[in-house]
């Protein structure tokens, strides 16, 4: 047996390693369960008690230079410079970078600032949580006004006494405006606002709003109508169809919402548009006077229009989207159909 141990040695220091499939037939050929090194152990039990301890000593010695030349054979293989070579093209080009969208509600936000801000308004901006003057009181709504049942509200529990409240419309920035400044006044309130309302295909209880003021001598009902055709024309095309409707809010008197053609179904009739071919973008009309007193601006002297809309509704229309419920919902399916919108 020892001339067997004494071949094999001879044997494994003359084996050449050249890629890494000659290391597995070197594997294969003397370390595998059926390999010839554990063949000679299983021999080695079978010699006299006199033999085993040379023999073993030698046993050993082969078996640690066959693991050891495989472990320096394999990590030669695996740093050689041809293998990279082989595998690598450094000619390719890179992975690309996939770059993302912005929201299409951020889109259409800044389209309807960018309108505004051309015909002289200025943007305006608040905070989200109001106390209830701001936000009800200042706009001539009683504190037992039935008007204030219009808007569900989330109150804040403060623990001090004080009415807080998750602003219901951006109005309670323009009762901000007008109470540091006097006309004449030219601003929008673009933001978010919130209301108690259930979440569905039209609905939101957390949604974003743009909304205008106009404070001067002077100012009509027919600045308002010009002013609104403007923005509509700017948004969607000199071709839309636009109605006004008599309406009420406890801001403005005399009121009106405006309608354009839904954009969706081009006026035939979906459930966006309740199938009646219109669909409502905004509300509208003359600043109440005595939201101008409650500020401290003379209304016997000045006039003002003021309106307001949401951004997701307009969005809507833009896109031809038909549930507003995948703004908020991450989807990065529906996102990436803006990366082209500028």
């Amino acid at each position: 047996m020892e001339e067997k141990i004494k071949s094999f040695l001879e044997e494994i220091n003359l084996f050449l390693f050249t890629n890494e499939e000659s290391a597995e037939a070197f594997r294969l050929k003397y370390l595998s369960k059926k390999g010839i090194i554990p063949a000679l152990f299983e021999e080695f039990k079978t010699l006299p008690p006199e033999q085993r301890k040379t023999t073993g000593k030698s046993l050993n010695e082969l078996k640690q230079l066959a693991e050891q030349k495989l472990a320096d054979a394999k990590s030669t293989i695996n740093k050689s410079p041809d293998k990279d070579t082989v595998k690598t093209d450094l000619s390719l080009p890179g992975d690309p970078h996939s770059l993302g969208a912005r929201h299409p509600i951020s889109i259409v936000r800044k389209q309807m600032t960018d309108i505004f801000t051309r015909i002289g308004f200025v943007v305006s901006e608040g905070p989200e949580i109001e106390d209830d003057w701001h936000n009800f009181g200042a706009l001539n709504f009683p504190p037992n006004h039935p008007a204030r049942d219009m808007q569900d509200t989330f109150f804040i529990d403060s623990g001090d006494g004080e009415k807080w409240l998750l602003r219901t419309h951006t109005s309670s920035v323009q009762v901000r405006v007008m109470e540091n400044q006097q006309p004449p006044i030219r601003t929008i309130s673009p933001g978010r606002v919130y209301r108690n309302e259930t979440i569905s295909a039209r609905a939101h209880c957390q949604f974003h709003q743009v909304e205008g003021l106009y404070i001067d001598e002077g100012v009509s009902f027919a600045d308002l109508k010009q002013t609104l055709y403007y923005f509509v024309q700017e948004m969607f095309g000199d071709k839309i169809e636009i109605r006004f409707r008599p309406s009420f809010f406890p801001f403005t008197e005399p009121s009106a919402e405006m309608d354009i053609t839904c954009l969706i179904c081009n006026g035939a009739g979906c459930p966006v548009c309740k199938h009646s071919g219109w669909v409502e973008i905004l509300g509208c009309g003359m600043v109440h006077p005595n939201v101008l007193d409650n500020c401290k601006i003379d209304s016997t002297k000045y006039t003002g229009y003021a309106f307001g809309m949401g951004i997701e509704r307009i969005t809507m229309l833009k896109f031809r989207i038909n549930d507003l419920r995948l703004f908020f919902e991450n989807d990065i399916r529906f996102l990436s159909q803006f990366k082209s919108v500028l």
